[in-house]
């Protein structure tokens, strides 16, 4: 359940911090009464992604009649939430600095042209996170014992409940955390879950029949790592690392995990710095929480 915790804490801070600037730059600008139209936006988008995730889950149980298909179901969902969660760490790392600057840009087009396009804009900035969070909470609930219950889903609730929490008061200025310490400790954990997410996904291709060595295990150390153990049980629902697994799903896992995590905590080239002009104005942010303004600056 920590692994769904971890998504909905990762996806939710991203998606307030979203809001948590399109809200500061409406009351900065003395635009207060566009504020219903980005609140109108974020409801929807929270909507669509609710029953997003409400259509894979009726999918799986329902629609999909025989075990082989739901094996292929989940196999292919796993892997594209790998490929997303791959994507979403990687692009939150290089826009980080520049993300405020943009949205404030695009909501002053928004206003412009008038309050749908502000309440889409909000829509768009919001609803990428939410189908994010639904695919991948999904993958990993499935991957772990116990699928997308309640357990898993109040895991997932309490992750969005404490990113809210941790956005309002950054807006209000009432706490201050390094963003981009807290991306990387989050961006390493998640590709650590993925790489469980990719290697159930391997599992159940093979399942299903797809790939082949279901029954050719590259170790089995089961009466050591027990998995009603609390560690056994961490491992397990953490980064789906189990006793016995086969050869391809170990290789999978390896393989992914270890180039991706040291791509990601390499330490990035500095951006080429423009040619200074006089005064030109700044739109870079530092990946802190410099990039949540106050509203009562």
């Amino acid at each position: 359940m920590f692994a769904t915790y971890l998504i909905g804490l990762r996806e939710g801070l991203e998606a307030t911090l979203v809001v948590s600037i399109l809200v500061a730059f409406l009351v900065k600008s003395q635009r207060r009464d566009r504020l219903p139209q980005v609140w109108a936006g974020v409801g929807l988008a929270v909507a669509l992604s609710v029953g997003f995730g409400s259509l894979i889950q009726y999918t799986s149980t329902s629609l999909l009649r025989t075990s082989g298909s739901r094996e292929m179901f989940e196999a292919v969902t796993s892997v594209a939430a790998v490929v997303f969660v791959t994507w979403m760490i990687f692009w939150m790392r290089r826009a980080a600095r520049s993300i405020a600057g943009e949205l404030r840009g695009k909501l002053t087009d928004a206003l412009a042209v008038g309050s749908l396009a502000v309440a889409g804009m909000a829509f768009l900035a919001v609803v990428r996170e939410g189908l994010e969070t639904a695919l991948i909470f999904y993958a990993a609930a499935e991957s772990v014992a116990g699928g997308t219950g309640l357990g898993s889903l109040l895991a997932l609730v309490g992750g969005i409940a404490t990113a809210v929490v941790i956005g309002f008061l950054l807006y209000r200025s009432a706490l201050r955390i390094n963003l981009s310490r807290f991306f990387t400790w989050t961006g390493a954990l998640l590709i650590l879950v993925a790489a469980g997410i990719l290697k159930y996904g391997v599992h159940d291709f093979q399942e299903a029949g797809v790939l082949p060595g279901l029954n050719d295990l590259a170790f089995d150390i089961s009466t050591t790592l027990d998995p009603n153990t609390w560690y056994g049980a961490l491992l397990a629902g953490m980064f789906n690392i189990t006793a016995a697994p086969t050869v391809l799903e170990l290789t999978a896992w390896i393989a992914y995990a270890v180039p991706v995590l040291v791509l990601f905590l390499r330490k990035p080239a500095p951006p080429a710095r423009p040619t200074p002009a006089a005064d030109a104005p700044a739109t870079d942010v530092p990946a802190d929480v410099a990039a949540v303004p106050s509203p009562r600056a």
